[in-house]
Protein backbone atom coordinates (compact mmCIF):
# COMPACT_ATOMS: atom_id res chain seq x y z
CA UNK A 1 0.00 0.00 0.00
CA UNK A 2 1.31 3.43 -0.93
CA UNK A 3 2.23 5.91 1.82
CA UNK A 4 -0.53 8.25 0.61
CA UNK A 5 -3.17 5.52 1.00
CA UNK A 6 -1.87 4.60 4.46
CA UNK A 7 -2.09 8.25 5.46
CA UNK A 8 -5.61 8.54 4.08
CA UNK A 9 -6.80 5.37 5.86
CA UNK A 10 -5.23 6.50 9.12
CA UNK A 11 -6.86 9.93 8.83
CA UNK A 12 -10.21 8.32 8.03
CA UNK A 13 -9.95 6.05 11.08
CA UNK A 14 -9.14 8.94 13.35
CA UNK A 15 -11.99 10.97 11.87
CA UNK A 16 -14.52 8.19 12.49
CA UNK A 17 -13.36 7.83 16.10
CA UNK A 18 -13.64 11.58 16.64
CA UNK A 19 -17.05 11.71 15.00
CA UNK A 20 -18.39 9.14 17.43
CA UNK A 21 -16.98 11.05 20.41
CA UNK A 22 -18.14 14.43 19.07
CA UNK A 23 -21.77 13.37 18.75
CA UNK A 24 -22.53 14.25 22.34
CA UNK A 25 -24.02 17.73 22.16
CA UNK A 26 -23.59 20.33 24.84
CA UNK A 27 -26.58 21.26 26.97
CA UNK A 28 -27.32 24.27 29.15
CA UNK A 29 -26.36 24.18 32.81
CA UNK A 30 -28.96 25.66 35.14
CA UNK A 31 -28.29 27.56 38.33
CA UNK A 32 -30.27 25.94 41.15
CA UNK A 33 -32.58 28.86 41.84
CA UNK A 34 -35.96 28.70 43.62
CA UNK A 35 -37.78 27.68 40.42
CA UNK A 36 -35.32 24.86 39.78
CA UNK A 37 -35.83 23.53 43.31
CA UNK A 38 -39.61 23.88 43.01
CA UNK A 39 -39.87 21.81 39.80
CA UNK A 40 -36.98 19.37 40.35
CA UNK A 41 -34.24 18.03 38.09
CA UNK A 42 -36.47 15.77 35.97
CA UNK A 43 -38.84 18.57 35.03
CA UNK A 44 -35.89 20.91 34.44
CA UNK A 45 -34.34 18.38 31.99
CA UNK A 46 -37.70 18.04 30.22
CA UNK A 47 -37.93 21.84 29.96
CA UNK A 48 -34.42 21.97 28.47
CA UNK A 49 -35.48 19.36 25.89
CA UNK A 50 -38.58 21.41 25.05
CA UNK A 51 -36.54 24.60 24.60
CA UNK A 52 -33.99 22.79 22.42
CA UNK A 53 -36.78 21.39 20.25
CA UNK A 54 -38.43 24.81 20.02
CA UNK A 55 -35.13 26.33 18.85
CA UNK A 56 -34.78 23.64 16.18
CA UNK A 57 -38.40 24.04 15.06
CA UNK A 58 -37.88 27.76 14.56
CA UNK A 59 -34.65 27.35 12.59
CA UNK A 60 -32.18 28.52 15.23
CA UNK A 61 -30.10 25.34 14.90
CA UNK A 62 -27.68 25.14 11.98
CA UNK A 63 -27.01 21.86 10.21
CA UNK A 64 -23.82 20.47 11.77
CA UNK A 65 -23.14 17.98 8.99
CA UNK A 66 -23.29 20.81 6.46
CA UNK A 67 -20.74 22.82 8.48
CA UNK A 68 -18.41 19.82 8.71
CA UNK A 69 -18.69 19.16 4.96
CA UNK A 70 -17.98 22.79 4.01
CA UNK A 71 -14.98 22.99 6.30
CA UNK A 72 -13.63 19.69 4.98
CA UNK A 73 -13.84 20.86 1.36
CA UNK A 74 -12.13 24.12 2.27
CA UNK A 75 -9.38 22.27 4.12
CA UNK A 76 -8.83 19.95 1.15
CA UNK A 77 -8.51 22.93 -1.21
CA UNK A 78 -6.00 24.74 1.01
CA UNK A 79 -4.06 21.55 1.73
CA UNK A 80 -4.02 20.59 -1.95
CA UNK A 81 -2.64 23.96 -3.00
CA UNK A 82 0.02 23.90 -0.30
CA UNK A 83 0.92 20.29 -1.08
CA UNK A 84 1.17 20.98 -4.81
CA UNK A 85 3.46 23.94 -4.14
CA UNK A 86 5.68 21.88 -1.85
CA UNK A 87 5.61 18.97 -4.32
CA UNK A 88 6.69 21.26 -7.12
CA UNK A 89 9.78 22.18 -5.15
CA UNK A 90 10.62 18.48 -4.63
CA UNK A 91 9.69 17.45 -8.18
CA UNK A 92 6.27 15.87 -7.68
CA UNK A 93 3.45 18.42 -7.62
CA UNK A 94 0.78 15.76 -8.24
CA UNK A 95 1.76 13.63 -5.27
CA UNK A 96 2.29 16.68 -3.10
CA UNK A 97 -1.13 18.03 -4.04
CA UNK A 98 -2.84 14.71 -3.31
CA UNK A 99 -1.10 14.30 0.03
CA UNK A 100 -1.77 17.93 0.95
CA UNK A 101 -5.45 17.63 0.03
CA UNK A 102 -5.84 14.47 2.11
CA UNK A 103 -4.06 16.03 5.06
CA UNK A 104 -5.94 19.32 4.79
CA UNK A 105 -9.29 17.56 4.53
CA UNK A 106 -8.52 15.33 7.49
CA UNK A 107 -7.39 18.26 9.62
CA UNK A 108 -10.41 20.41 8.72
CA UNK A 109 -12.85 17.54 9.24
CA UNK A 110 -11.31 16.65 12.59
CA UNK A 111 -11.48 20.25 13.80
CA UNK A 112 -15.07 20.61 12.59
CA UNK A 113 -16.15 17.40 14.27
CA UNK A 114 -14.55 18.40 17.55
CA UNK A 115 -16.50 21.66 17.41
CA UNK A 116 -19.71 20.09 16.06
CA UNK A 117 -21.04 19.39 19.54
CA UNK A 118 -20.89 23.09 20.35
CA UNK A 119 -24.11 24.92 19.52
CA UNK A 120 -23.84 28.17 17.63
CA UNK A 121 -24.56 31.51 19.29
CA UNK A 122 -28.07 31.96 17.92
CA UNK A 123 -29.13 28.49 19.05
CA UNK A 124 -27.67 29.04 22.52
CA UNK A 125 -29.32 32.45 22.87
CA UNK A 126 -32.68 31.00 21.77
CA UNK A 127 -32.55 28.12 24.26
CA UNK A 128 -31.35 30.36 27.11
CA UNK A 129 -34.17 32.87 26.45
CA UNK A 130 -36.71 30.06 26.47
CA UNK A 131 -35.35 28.76 29.78
CA UNK A 132 -35.32 32.22 31.37
CA UNK A 133 -38.94 32.68 30.26
CA UNK A 134 -39.76 29.45 32.12
CA UNK A 135 -38.10 30.77 35.30
CA UNK A 136 -34.67 29.12 35.09
CA UNK A 137 -31.25 30.77 35.29
CA UNK A 138 -28.94 29.22 32.65
CA UNK A 139 -25.27 29.83 33.52
CA UNK A 140 -23.40 28.10 30.67
CA UNK A 141 -23.19 24.99 28.50
CA UNK A 142 -21.54 21.59 28.95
Amino acid sequence: MSPQRKCLFTAAGIAVALLVSACASQRPVLYPNAHYYAVGQTTAEDDIDQCVQLARTHGADTDRSERVAKNTVGGAAVGGAAGAAAGAVWGSPGRGGAAGAAGGAAAAMTRSMLNSGKPDQVFRAFVEKCLRDKGYAPIGWR
